[in-house]
């Protein structure tokens, strides 16, 4: 079996633009969300056809 990450979270990159869960990331959450995700992360959106700027959500 696998180990569990205890300080680790799943969470949803969603696009400012069109509202699409595009990505699911894994980021350490034991001393807090880092600041450069935060702001969010500009990634590809598939529906649009360029990069665009991601923000995290959780489910």
């Amino acid at each position: 079996m696998a180990k569990k990450s205890a300080g680790r979270e799943h969470v949803w990159l969603q696009c400012s633009e069109t509202g699409d869960l595009n990505y699911r990331v894994s980021v350490n959450t034991k001393g807090g969300i880092p600041e450069g995700l935060q702001g969010g992360l500009k990634k590809y959106s598939p529906r649009l056809r360029r990069h665009t700027l991601h923000k995290i959500k959780r489910k």
